[in-house]
């Protein structure tokens, strides 16, 4: 059975807008892929690994192609987990709205805890950059206050291009967003971009 990891990095629940596109689309790919499970794991009610200074020093042990042992192996063993648990995964749907133009501290913290030399990346011979997690694709459903797509505005979204940039590094390239915006321009517009997100968030379920 293939698995779609969920990664909700909004503690809005119900009240989020990011999350009335992603249940549009969990909606229509459950009912075509039959044969998936869809694991959740919700950064706003999960008690994420702090990265504390044994764990920093057991990173720069594994940037060194050397193994941990010892106290430092122990240290990552919430670490190793998260990256088990993601690289479990046939796909990932990421659930974030943008904050300050970015992404929520969260799921900074979540991508810093996975993004780990040896796990997710490699160092080759040469020594260029060999990321590991290949043939699997992302989907990104966000919500934004403002409008981004036009040339004056489009230099603030850091959301898009990091997330692009982080999974590109680890190997994922099939990534695709939807993305729901302007959101705080007006009752009206909110709803009518989050249906037009919705209906692509639908064509794309079908297709994942």
């Amino acid at each position: 059975m293939k698995k779609l990891l969920h990664i909700v990095a909004t503690p809005r629940d119900d009240g989020s807008r990011t999350l009335q596109v992603t249940d549009s689309f969990l909606e229509a790919f459950q009912k075509t892929h039959t044969g998936w499970v869809v694991d959740e794991l919700n950064l706003a009610k999960e008690k994420l690994p702090e990265l504390n200074r044994k764990r920093v020093d057991g990173k720069y042990v594994l940037l060194s192609g050397k193994d941990l042992f010892g106290e430092a192996k122990e240290s990552w063993n919430e670490i190793v987990s998260h990256i088990e648990r993601f690289l479990a995964a046939d796909a990932y749907l990421i659930s974030t709205p943008m904050w300050n133009f970015s992404i929520p501290y969260a799921l900074k913290q979540y991508i810093d805890i996975i993004v780990q030399p040896k796990y997710l990346f490699r160092y080759t011979e040469s020594g260029a950059v060999e990321g590991l997690v290949k043939n699997k694709k992302m989907l990104i459903i966000t919500s934004r206050g403002g409008e981004y797509a036009s040339p004056q505005m489009r230099g603030f979204d850091h959301q898009e291009p990091y997330l692009r940039t982080i999974f590109g590094f680890v190997g994922i390239t099939d990534i695709n967003f939807v993305i729901a915006q302007p959101m705080d321009m007006g009752q009206a517009l909110q709803v009518q971009k989050i249906e037009e997100a919705q209906g692509l968030a639908k064509k794309i379920a079908v297709e994942f």
